[in-house]
């Protein structure tokens, strides 16, 4: 028997669930498309970032030291109903689900860490979700499939963990890993396959016959395939459908920030003073005096040209973002779109659902980037700037009905229908 019967004969004490998928959560009757926020673990302390930035270090670390690098740059932005949680506590993972769950969002995209030869980081979140049932909503992985080095926070090119492809070996024993997330019964799919979604598909060598052999894999373990959709941070690979199914993959979801702003001006936030002094430095040849500063852009400017823009070809997931501003983790080296509001973001979600109206529900995909990226500002959750601003915006465009709707269901439903603000810390 070789590795791969011997995982297709493995007994699972997880309820086998072939055949089911996750139409038990909220679904087509309800809301317009099927929005996939992905989520960010890194909130708890880990031995790798305590030794790569200090003891105790978490994303928070980040947003709380952030400061205004421009005029009209909001900074720090910190979160509100749910505070500087540690994700550690079960009840803060309860609260962010019926927080997604009452405002639209079908599931979470667990960001999910595989470097080779089995070396994971991060894996408690997602773990403790897995065996413990909880929360009771819908989810599936993304592979974050990249080396992490220290360019963004000032170490350079310091490699600080390799992504590595070690070969089949590790494939299998990664594809063993995520089997077990995929037979539970939360596991978000797509035509009854499970979607797994590959951060760097274009780095992955031989994605197509590695895609393949999960793909085999899962069949020899009752399920109907897979659904693989790659981000495409470079498009050129995945323009095409034949382009895509040549690499390995069902689909691909757009890339963000970068779409969009490939569609907007870059602004110049620096006073007249400060041009003249760095254009004199250039001429001095002094360029390692030269102070850099972040690219901003305008989220207005980039929703309206969006706006314009023909729907995506099917084979295509869009992904929208509420704001972006990676200055806490990235500093001047960072963009920032000092200008996003819920309402703006509103408008490109209502865009967007338009856009995959007329695809079938289960393949109206719309991913959201993110649910809690709050160092690089792509957040849904309550923030002391906006509070709900961001979740009743999802909401009040995804639900069939509209706002009106909503307001009608909240009224009917009463206080209970409106989250309450809460606070957990670790113990």
């Amino acid at each position: 028997m070789n590795r791969e019967q011997t995982i297709a004969h493995r007994q699972d004490d997880r309820v086998d669930i072939v055949g089911e998928d996750s139409s038990m959560f909220m679904r087509s009757e309800k809301t317009k498309a099927r929005l996939i926020a992905f989520y960010l673990p890194q909130y708890h302390p880990i031995p790798e970032n305590d030794l790569w930035w200090g003891k105790g270090f978490t994303e928070w670390t980040n947003v709380t030291k952030a400061r205004p690098l421009f005029r009209g740059h909001h900074q720090p932005d910190l979160p509100s109903d749910l505070g500087f949680y540690d994700l550690r506590v079960p009840e803060i993972r309860k609260l962010q689900s019926d927080l997604a769950h009452r405002h639209g969002i079908e599931g979470f995209c667990y960001w999910h860490y595989w470097f080779g030869n089995g070396r994971r980081v991060l894996e408690r979140i997602f773990t403790e979700v897995l065996e413990s049932g909880e929360p009771n909503f819908p989810f599936c992985l993304g592979w974050a499939n990249e080396t992490w080095t220290g360019v963004w926070h000032g170490l350079g090119d310091k490699i600080l963990m390799k992504q590595e492809y070690p070969g089949e070996e590790d494939h299998i024993a990664h594809f063993q890993f995520l089997l077990r997330a995929f037979q539970d019964r939360r596991y978000i799919r797509v035509n009854g396959r499970p979607l797994l979604v590959i951060f760097r598909g274009e780095q992955l060598p031989n994605s197509a016959e590695v895609c393949a052999l999960w793909r085999r894999l899962a069949q020899k373990n009752g399920l109907p395939g897979l659904y693989i959709a790659t981000i495409a941070v470079k498009p050129e690979q995945t323009r095409t459908p034949e382009q895509t199914t040549a690499v390995g993959y069902d689909a691909a979801i757009t890339s963000e920030p970068g779409g969009f702003t490939s569609l907007g001006t870059l602004r110049n936030p620096l006073s007249f003073g400060f041009r003249v002094r760095r254009k004199a430095r250039r001429w001095l040849g002094k360029s390692e005096l030269l102070p850099k500063e972040p690219r901003i852009y305008s989220y207005a400017e980039c929703a309206e040209k969006y706006s314009q823009l023909p729907p995506l070809p099917l084979h295509l997931h869009p992904c929208v973002f509420p704001n972006w501003d990676n200055t806490p983790r990235s500093g001047v080296r960072g963009v920032a779109f000092p200008d996003a509001n819920p309402e703006l973001f509103g408008g490109v979600l209502r865009k967007t659902i338009a856009d995959v109206a007329d695809r079938p529900h289960e393949e109206r995909l719309i991913f959201v980037k993110s649910w809690n990226e709050w160092a690089e500002g792509n957040y849904l959750e309550p923030s002391v700037r906006f509070g709900h601003g961001y979740l009743e915006a999802t909401r009040n465009e995804i639900t069939v009905g509209g706002p009106e709707f909503v307001a009608r269901s909240i009224e009917a439903a009463g206080p209970s229908a409106v989250p309450s603000p809460r606070s957990f810390t670790s113990g």
